[in-house]
C-alpha cells in the first residue's frame, strides 16, 4: 500500500508543494520499481521519486491546522536572538534548516531574516534565502488554510509590520 495517492498534494523539502500527477512502474537494472511523478506547483519541475525512498527524501503531507497555529506562534515571537555571526555562517545554518523541509524550521528562518532586515541590510544571499523561505511557507499555508496566497502574504506583512 502506497502512502500517497495520485492527485494528492504533498511537500518535497526545499522545493515546496507539489501534486502527485501519476504513479508509474519502471524497470531499472532489471528490477521493477514504482515512482511518484511529482509536479512542483508554480514551476515546470517534475520529480521522479521512488516510492520506497519517500522517507529518505522527506516527502510529506501538507500541514494540518495544529501546525498552522504553531507556525504563526513562531512568526509572532519577537524575542529573537539574531546571531551576530558572519552572514555566510548564518546563510549555511538557514540553508540547512530549509533543507529539512520542516515548516517550523522554515518559519524560524523567515522570522529571523525579517527581524534581521529591520536592523540592517541583508546580503544578496540572505535576501534570496528570505524569498525562498517566504514562498515555501506562503504556498503551504495557503493550501493548509484554503486561503489565497495574497491573503497569507497580507497576514505575514501585518505580523512583521508591528
Amino acid at each position: 500500500m502506497l502512502p500517497f495517492k495520485k492527485g494528492e498534494k504533498v511537500v518535497y523539502p526545499a522545493h515546496g508543494v507539489g501534486v502527485i500527477d501519476d504513479i508509474q512502474s519502471k524497470v531499472i537494472s532489471g528490477t521493477e520499481r514504482k515512482f511518484y511523478m511529482l509536479r512542483i506547483l508554480d514551476s515546470e519541475m517534475t520529480i521522479m521519486i521512488p516510492t520506497e525512498n519517500v522517507d529518505a527524501v522527506g516527502l510529506r503531507r501538507v500541514i494540518g491546522k495544529d501546525m498552522v497555529t504553531k507556525i504563526y506562534k513562531i512568526l509572532r515571537e519577537r524575542k529573537v536572538e539574531v546571531d551576530s555571526q558572519t552572514w555566510n555562517r548564518r546563510y549555511r545554518e538557514y540553508t540547512e534548516k530549509i533543507k529539512t523541509g520542516s515548516p517550523l524550521e522554515i518559519a524560524k528562518v523567515l522570522r529571523d531574516l525579517l527581524v534581521l532586515k529591520g536592523d540592517k541590510e541583508l546580503s544578496f544571499g540572505e535576501r534570496k534565502m528570505l524569498d525562498t523561505a517566504r514562498s515555501l511557507l506562503v504556498k503551504e499555508l495557503s493550501i493548509a488554510r484554503a486561503h489565497p496566497e495574497e491573503k497569507i502574504i497580507e497576514e505575514l506583512n501585518t505580523i512583521f509590520a508591528s
